[in-house]
């Protein structure tokens, strides 16, 4: 924070400089003033650093040994490197020159724009410590460990490789005992089970929601018919949550950056990654690496949004890269983020080795490694006009769609590229081509190319597929076309770990649903129709992460019409609605499935949880409801064999589970005739009671009637009858004599 913030600051709290014993100030030790904050955590970790003074400078060895004329040219290469990795103070780069021989001496210290220290900065640290502000003014320390990090071992030539150290170090260094000792040996203490989770006995999955301020993760209980709570707190993140793709780590959001949580038995801070005013985070599919976003309005409305993406090691909390740039360098691609750039920018490759990712711009693609972070063959690959990819979420196989180009002269294309070796696998041209979207199976086994293509006028479009096999030998494609190929495809999905696929197709209100299978016993090397579905209030449809059963949801102008569908029997199991829905989400079991109703209405806020065939388990109802995630859970290491195994014998297994269903059940019951039977046992004492505090003031009651009692039995009491004639109405006529 530079000096003119400072005073400015200053003022505003009516704090005058002048009036300040500046060696008076003292925080009471080990006092938060009744607040808890994340915070301090942070400054306390880098008070140390921030306390040397030094921590902004480091020293650069193995440098050319040159002559003064060479002098500016060496400088200038330098900078020119360093510059990539942060801001070089003015007249930061002290580069020492021998007296006698005027040579350089093969080493240089390069100091980071730090904010100004001193007195003033300290007293504002504590001033805003207890207005708890967080303040950024470590930031070029980072910089300078980031320096570091990034060009020890950079190779300037091959006579010259960068030896990097931090100028705070050298104390650390000097002060090193001449004599070795040996390390004292330090007993093993175990890590966390950090999917402990897992092992639940009653087999259940976790499940968060936020509402209001609180955060809370829960045990989907359906055999208690409720969730049981596991963890709750208030103001957890500042905007929303995110589970790992795994479901190891739950990610929270934060001014100073995001935090990862988890654990054995409950949640606990796990790593930070600092990030000021983070907006999105993404995760690689095997959680080795975090993603985190930030996108700044510009001052000038007609510059573009500046852009600063990191990436970070989830274990160590290192940055391993950092991108920035404007909105428009990361806006190519995929649907509109925050501040107009895509999101994520980043597509990792498939599997759990987290080797690829990709980054999608103008008539480039550029496909990174994680081992060094750097660009597969220190290049990007041009394709001309590309505008999508999509990487197979098994295997190290990119697609790519390219429009038309020159008018129609040039066909659009799709093409899978095989990374690291960037072959082009398979190319198909497409002609007449308005737009491409394109949909991998979960298993990597095939890719659907939904195709729109103009008609001969030009005046309007059609729908079809192209169908890629890609574990078949020279990758087969087949075209499938709708019976009524100028139907609009309203929605496409991939049952999972499954060869089969459900559309949406038709007009609305009452679209058609059809379902296709990319084999069958009479065609297993062709696609074909199993179904239709007729007339559906449909518009979005959900798999069973298992496959086999299908939700056909309404949602938005359906107000949330359900229908639960088996595609093995091709039979619907039941029909709902959730009023107003707005999200549908499995378990990852594929046993239960939630709907809500977010905040976006303002009425029926809240949840409800079904079985797979379509019965409501329950509904919790929740103020300002804003979001659900299930807790995602890693693959299973049964084979394939294993579990087609476990499905035959199911019957053996059920008995148990069964027998445990009928012990909660009977459990239930008993609880709700203790609790109807204490509800019983109240009243009739609160009736005791009020009839002894009667009698008790009968005495009161009759002397104040002058000794008339008051207090009749029913059996004293003399029923009579008493008739009443009530005038309803009268009406006056003058009768004129004839």
């Amino acid at each position: 924070m530079e000096v003119v913030d400072i005073d400015a600051r200053a003022a505003k709290l009516g704090i005058d400089w002048s009036q300040v014993n500046f060696d008076s100030i003292q925080l009471p030790p080990g006092e938060d003033f009744g607040i808890e904050s994340d915070d301090e955590a942070v400054y306390q970790d880098d008070q140390s650093e921030f306390d040397t003074g030094f921590g902004n400078i480091i020293v650069v060895d193995h440098l050319p040994v040159v002559p003064k004329e060479k002098f500016e040219k060496l400088e200038g290469v330098v900078k020119k490197i360093y510059n990539q990795l942060g801001v070089i103070k003015e007249n930061g780069l002290w580069m020492p020159v021998d007296p006698d021989t005027k040579m350089t001496l093969g080493y240089c210290f390069i100091e980071f724009n730090t904010p100004q220290k001193g007195a003033r900065t300290r007293l504002f640290l504590m001033v805003e410590y207890f207005l708890r502000v967080s303040l950024n003014v470590w930031g070029s320390l980072q910089e300078a460990q980031n320096a570091k990090e990034k060009s020890h071992g950079y190779k300037l030539d091959k006579s010259h490789i960068f030896a990097v150290n931090m100028f705070d170090d050298f104390d650390r260094l000097m002060n090193v005992k001449e004599e070795w000792e040996p390390p004292q040996a330090r007993p093993y203490v175990p890590g966390e089970n950090l999917q402990k989770w897992l092992t639940d006995e009653k087999a259940r999955d976790q499940l968060v929601i936020r509402s209001g301020p609180d955060t809370e993760v829960f045990w989907n209980d359906t055999r208690q018919k409720a969730p049981e709570p596991v963890h709750k707190r208030p103001y957890w993140t500042e905007s929303y949550v995110q589970w790992s793709p795994l479901g190891t780590y739950l990610v929270t959001l934060h001014k100073q950056g995001a935090a990862v949580w988890g654990g054995a038995d409950t949640f606990t801070r796990l790593m930070r990654y600092q990030h000021s005013m983070v907006k999105l985070v993404d995760f690689s599919p095997g959680e080795k690496y975090l993603v985190t976003y930030h996108s700044q309005e510009p001052s000038n409305p007609r510059d573009a949004s500046k852009v600063e993406i990191k990436v970070f090691d989830v274990r160590t909390g290192r940055m391993m890269r950092d991108f920035k740039g404007s909105a428009d360098e990361f806006s190519i691609g995929g649907p509109g983020g925050v501040a107009g750039a895509s999101w994520p920018v980043f597509r990792w490759a498939g599997g759990k080795d987290d080797k690829y990712f990709a980054k999608l711009s103008k008539n480039t693609i550029s496909v990174y490694e994680t081992e060094t972070f750097s660009l597969i063959d220190k290049k990007s690959m041009k394709v001309d006009n590309v505008v999508d990819i999509c990487w197979s979420p098994t295997d190290s196989i990119l697609s790519l769609f390219v429009p038309e180009q020159g008018g129609g002269n040039q066909p659009a294309k799709v093409a899978l590229v095989q990374i690291p070796s960037k072959v082009e696998l398979r190319q198909k041209n497409l002609f007449s081509v308005s737009d491409c979207k394109m949909y991998w199976q979960s298993s990597g086994e095939y890719l659907a190319v939904k195709v729109d293509r103009y008609t001969k006028t030009k005046k309007s479009t059609y729908s079809g597929f192209e169908l890629f096999r890609i574990k078949e030998r020279d990758i087969p494609i087949e075209v499938l076309e709708l019976d009524n190929k100028n139907d609009k495809i309203i929605a496409f999905a991939w049952e999972p770990k499954g060869h089969r696929f459900a559309v949406i197709h038709g007009d609305q209100p009452r679209p058609d649903v059809s379902f296709y299978s990319m084999k069958t016993a009479q065609n297993t090397g062709r696609v074909s129709k199993l179904a239709t579905l007729k007339a559906k209030q449909a518009n979005a449809l959900f798999w069973s992460p298992t496959g086999k059963y299908i939700i056909l949801a309404g949602l938005k102008g359906f107000n949330g019409q359900l229908e639960f569908f088996n595609v093995d029997e091709l039979e619907t199991m039941a029909t709902a609605e959730h009023f107003m829905a707005t999200d549908i989400e499995w378990d990852p079991t594929g046993r239960y499935v939630a709907t809500a109703v977010t905040s976006v209405h303002e009425m029926e806020n809240g949840f409800t949880i079904w079985s797979f065939n379509g019965i409501m388990l329950y509904r919790i109802l929740k103020d300002h409801f804003f979001q659900l995630a299930w807790r995602p859970r890693p693959p299973s290491f049964l084979t394939a064999e294993k579990e087609e195994e476990i499905a035959k014998t199911l019957k053996k297994y059920s008995k148990k589970y069964e027998a445990e269903d009928q012990d909660v059940s009977l459990l239930l019951s008993e609880q709700d005739r203790e609790k109807r039977k204490a509800l019983k046992e109240e009243w009739e004492k609160w009736v005791m009671q009020w009839k002894s505090l009667h009698e008790e003031e009968k005495l009161v009651r009759q002397n104040l009637r002058d000794g008339e009692v008051s207090d009749v039995e029913e059996d004293e009491y003399e029923a009579k009858e008493v008739e009443f004639e009530d005038l309803i109405d009268v009406t006056e006529e003058i009768v004129q004599e004839s």
